[in-house]
């Protein structure tokens, strides 16, 4: 079981891997409030390394979002104040974030992070026909892209908050 619980990442992403089916609205910070609550959890230094970027991300979406299945708002200046999301709701959590943060550390020119509509494939095998159930018809993610190398990092927010798994395997 401990070993388990050591390797959860790898095993994760060998066991599953994400497909992004379309992109969902990539939103720009509008309420100030977001703005200080990144702000205020990051560090104060830039920041060159954008996987360290990343990961703040993740924490930050973490630690502001609670998962739900109700019908709520995607658009990250709203969840700031209701802090409830399911999986659409982080995805576009984090690309704000994300992408606020690589700004402020003087990396935007060369990456961009994009709310995904995606799939899981748990061994090769799509998992959703499995699901009767609308919610499970797609899952969101997030992938982050090098402009200039095309060098693809992916993520999952909400796997984040409940596993602590950083990083997923994308196919293109």
């Amino acid at each position: 079981m401990l070993l388990i619980i050591v390797f959860r990442g790898w095993l994760y992403r060998e066991l599953i891997t994400y497909r992004s089916i379309g992109q969902r609205t990539n939103y720009s910070i509008t309420n100030k409030k977001l703005a200080d609550y990144i702000t205020t959890n990051t560090d104060k230094q830039n920041n060159t390394d954008a996987k360290e970027i990343i990961k703040q991300a993740l924490s930050i979406t973490s630690q502001q979002l609670n998962f739900t299945v109700a019908k709520n708002d995607n658009d990250p200046n709203k969840l700031i104040n209701s802090k409830t999301a399911h999986c659409v709701g982080y995805a576009a959590f984090f690309s704000t974030t994300c992408n606020y943060l690589l700004q402020k550390n003087d990396l935007a020119g060369n990456w961009v992070a994009r709310p995904q509509i995606g799939q899981l494939y748990l061994l090769g095998i799509n998992v959703h026909p499995y699901f009767h159930s609308s919610f499970f018809k797609d899952h969101d993610f997030d992938i982050i892209e090098n402009k200039n190398t095309g060098e693809i990092l992916a993520v999952d927010p909400t796997i984040n908050d409940y596993l602590h798994i950083d990083f997923v395997t994308f196919l293109k």
